[in-house]
């Protein structure tokens, strides 16, 4: 793990989050939906933007992992 650039981290980040919106089989709409469903207004767009960049904050993803029912992580 020594002298993992950001950009490594940023990918890691972000494929474990879009691993686990496959697993359960959600799609950028539907997490828009999950995420207004407890209080978190975004647009489908921006999200999708968020997560393709790989440049979003913990509580992004703990919100996104929360909305989408995910209990444990698999580092």
């Amino acid at each position: 793990m020594a002298n993992v650039t950001e950009k490594e981290w940023e990918d890691r980040v972000k494929t474990l989050l879009k691993v686990e919106l496959k697993r359960k089989n959600v799609t950028y709409a539907e997490l828009a939906g999950k995420l207004a469903d407890i209080g978190v207004m975004d647009s489908e767009p921006n999200i999708r933007n968020k997560i393709s960049r790989g440049k979003f904050t913990a509580v992004f993803l703990v919100q996104c992992l929360s909305a989408i029912g995910v209990q444990e992580l698999r580092l």
